[in-house]
């Protein structure tokens, strides 16, 4: 097995809505603003390779929406999935599964784009599963007002049509699942939206956790460092304690899929709670 991240490109958000109650004066020192209070966000995908099966693991924004929609979230940068997924000598072709933490825009965008004609939607992967769990998938299509905006029936409905829909069966007990029909590991999480997940890779010995939504960089770990964005702040808090004791107790490298700096990050406990201990880039620590 071989793991890489893949880059599909960089934007901004609000630092006021990414932290929630918290001060600027606090998160500014992590997560430095623009003169428009404006965040550097990633929008990092992980690339699993197993044997003839090539994962991706979430998508980025993708490029179909228009200019207006894109001028809302400052894109910057030069990455983009293509070339990303080049240097890595792979192409769209070869992906075989996308399996996506959760279906909002910035993470499922890249995975449906136009026709050739621009008359509808198609698969950019055209060879690929893409992989969602039920809960989730009932969640998106009949969203709620405050998270309606996040859920764009572009992005989601054309999986189902094209037939290369496939759901995650959640354990019945808990919330961890330690395999599943992705090949990996998912743990469920509930705080930022419904069934979001989590894949937890083992890799020479290490685990590996792409952690999406419930940690977004590395200026949230303090626990009450949780995104207005969150449906359910409190049950986030809970979430990030138990998953960020794990990942202390058991040394899990935590895949950062929006901190535009650290790619990878390993916790430890102190006396202020979990915090960081290590920073990776992904060329050193993953393959």
């Amino acid at each position: 097995m071989k793991l890489y991240t893949v880059e599909s490109g960089n934007f901004k958000l609000d630092g006021g809505a990414m932290f929630g109650v918290v001060p600027k004066t606090i998160w500014n020192k992590t997560n430095p603003a623009d003169e428009n209070n404006l965040i550097d966000m990633a929008a990092r995908c992980l690339l699993v390779e197993d044997g003839n099966r090539l994962t991706l693991i979430d998508t980025g924004m993708g490029n179909k929406q228009n200019d207006k929609f894109f001028g809302y979230y400052s894109l910057w940068g030069d990455f983009n999935i293509d070339s990303s997924l080049k240097q890595h000598g792979f192409n769209r072709d070869d992906i075989t599964d996308v399996f996506l933490t959760h279906l909002h825009f910035d993470h499922v965008g890249g995975a449906i784009q136009w026709n050739k004609d621009r008359t509808g939607y198609e698969p950019a992967f055209k060879n690929a599963h893409f992989w969602t769990n039920d809960n989730h998938w009932q969640w998106a299509t009949k969203p709620n007002v405050r998270e309606k905006a996040s859920f764009l029936t572009e992005n989601i409905l054309p999986m189902q049509e094209s037939g290369q829909l496939k759901f995650i069966t959640r354990p019945e007990n808990g919330d961890f699942s330690p395999e599943t029909e992705a090949g990996f590991g998912v743990l469920f999480a509930d705080g930022h939206t419904e069934k979001q997940m989590l894949p937890h890779i083992t890799l020479n010995g290490k685990t590996f956790v792409f952690v999406a939504d419930l940690l977004p960089t590395v200026g949230h770990l303090p626990l009450p460092y949780v995104m207005g964005y969150d449906t359910r702040p409190l049950l986030t808090v809970d979430e990030k304690a138990r998953f960020l004791n794990a990942a202390a107790d058991n040394n899990y490298y935590l895949v950062l899929g929006h901190d535009a700096h650290n790619e990878i990050i390993t916790v430890q406990h102190t006396e202020k709670g979990v915090r960081l201990k290590e920073v990776f880039r992904a060329a050193d620590i993953l393959m």
